[in-house]
């Protein structure tokens, strides 16, 4: 059995190999990623983890692992900022609050069937100064992220609450990666 990683992340690759899943290969999903029309954020990420496993064509002998991560305030979804003026909006809206990053994975097993798994991690932000905001932005870091910021990264120091999957933050739930692997009979290293 070999594993495919449906995804480009670093980060997701780095956290497959911490629980001892190493890709045979990796294949970029293209999938539209737009958010439906009062679509919720839990609807939302799945779809999208489902969307990019059946995205990506798959051998008899392999099995596929897609995972897509969102930021949810409310029903409010802010996925990747197109701009420093969206990022700056998002970390103004993350501000001294509570949100939820939600983190879904699909696995696409030898039998073809799709599992999923879903991590709903609850993060509060401190209260960011001007100097912080415009640092942060002017770092870049946040860009291409889901919500505009990369727990991983220079973002850790706004994080005063956090309850739930760290690793579901970064992007991949390793918990619940392992779980789907494990049920599908993948072995682990």
């Amino acid at each position: 059995m070999k594993l495919v990683l449906a995804s480009t992340s670093p980060r997701r690759l780095d956290l497959l190999r911490r629980i001892g899943a190493e890709p045979a290969r990796i294949a970029a999903p293209d999938i539209d990623e737009d958010p439906r029309s009062a679509e919720l954020p839990r609807d939302y990420v799945l779809r999208v983890a489902r969307g990019k496993a059946h995205a990506v064509a798959r051998a008899a002998d392999e099995i596929v692992l897609a995972g897509d991560t969102t930021i949810a305030v409310g029903r409010r979804i802010l996925g990747k900022p197109a701009d420093e003026a969206d990022l700056r909006r998002m970390l103004a809206l993350l501000s001294g609050r509570r949100h939820h990053c939600l983190s879904a994975i699909c696995l696409i097993g030898l039998d073809g069937k799709a599992r999923t798994r879903i991590s709903d991690t609850v993060v509060a932000f401190k209260r960011l100064t001007p100097a912080e905001v415009d640092s942060y932005v002017a770092s870049g870091e946040g860009m291409g992220k889901a919500g505009g910021y990369a727990i991983q990264g220079r973002a850790e120091a706004f994080v005063r609450f956090l309850s739930g999957s760290h690793s579901g933050v970064v992007g991949l739930p390793v918990f619940e990666a392992r779980a789907l692997l494990e049920s599908a009979g993948y072995p682990l290293g």
